[in-house]
């Protein structure tokens, strides 16, 4: 690995601190480019997202997508733990957390929101980040594109339910603008030009040109990544400096949520055999979320200066750290998965 990915996790702390202090200083900039939005789905963001996992999508090919229906394992992993297991354990954790264990130190009215905002992180497993998390790990990038699409179609019948059941209500307004406009920004679009680049390669018959792009590329990947923790950052500076308490709280048991899935998916693809390369994307979807979703969802229920949104901006904050210390326990387990 090259120095920005060998020291990756220094490079995002001092992305969250760059992110903090810029948006102390420059709230207005940083309103103005919030403000960008479609669907409230931020056009700067999605970009930086772009700039992510575009190199990723050259490597996919198709006519290797074919045979992930040969081994089905690692998609059933993926649909039980994103579907019924995450929803409702990240329930439970904010019920015992803000209606037992915090209920000293959090207003009833306020302890349902924080709960509230969990729950729509729980119900929105990851769909953009988790092919910078695959690629990080050497993930199959055709088994875990896959892995992706079925989590975004059990997504659209799925999400609305779910979170209607958990959060006790019927009436619940789900933003399809948002949810498909996000797909089409972070996985279609990108998968589309990559594609057209990989066949456009191909027919030029270099098999060195690949590598050469994929080389010339991946610095703006890792840019892409550490620009997106800038902007996130920088839009919830304000919020991360008025209430540290708050979201010390909140963020107790969304790591505990994070760790636990990781670790129940992660030892259930050993139990199940499955490769490596096929395990560690498999626990990354359903340990990451799709917060840009949960956030949207968050404000247009409740408000944007409610608690349930305040909970799903607090997700976003523990992610990428979290992640990353994710991705390096998956890299030094590699060799628990020999042979499988």
């Amino acid at each position: 690995m090259g120095i920005f990915e060998r020291y990756l996790s220094v490079w995002v702390g001092l992305s969250i601190l760059a992110g903090v202090g810029l948006g102390l200083l420059f709230q207005d900039a940083f309103q103005i480019i919030a403000g960008l939005e479609i669907a409230h789905v931020n056009i700067v963001v999605a970009i930086f997202i772009w700039a992510m996992i575009y190199p990723m999508m050259v490597q996919i090919d198709f006519s290797a997508v074919k045979d992930v229906g040969k081994n089905p394992r690692g998609l059933i992993l993926t649909v039980i733990i994103n579907w019924l297991i995450k929803p409702f354990s990240m329930a439970a954790l904010g019920w015992l957390f803000f209606n037992t264990l915090f209920v000293d130190w959090v207003d009833p009215a306020s302890a349902q929101e924080y709960i509230a905002g969990m729950i729509l992180l729980g119900v929105a497993p990851c769909t953009a980040m988790v092919f910078v998390w695959s690629q990080m790990t050497k993930g199959d990038p055709n088994y875990t594109l896959v892995q992706v699409t079925v989590n975004d179609v059990i997504m659209i019948f799925a999400f609305a339910p779910i979170t209607a059941f958990l959060l006790g209500v019927t009436d619940i307004h789900v933003p399809w603008e948002t949810l498909l406009t996000s797909v089409g920004l972070y996985v279609v679009l990108p998968l589309v030009a990559g594609v057209l680049t990989r066949n456009a390669l191909n027919k030029q018959g270099d098999e060195q040109a690949m590598s050469q792009l994929l080389a010339r590329l991946k610095p703006w990947s890792i840019i892409g990544l550490l620009a997106t923790v800038v902007l996130l950052f920088g839009f919830q500076a304000q919020t991360i400096v008025t209430q540290p308490q708050t979201i010390g709280l909140i963020a107790i048991p969304l790591v505990i949520q994070t760790y636990g899935i990781f670790f129940i998916a992660y030892f259930a693809a050993k139990f199940m055999k499955l490769k490596h390369n096929v395990a560690g994307p498999a626990s990354m979807i359903g340990t990451s979320n799709f917060f840009e979703l949960a956030v949207a969802v968050a404000i247009s229920l409740f408000g944007l200066h409610s608690g349930a949104a305040l909970a799903t901006v607090v997700g976003v904050l523990v992610e990428v750290p979290v992640m990353l210390s994710l991705v390096a326990i998956v890299n030094r387990t590699r060799h628990w998965f020999d042979g499988n």
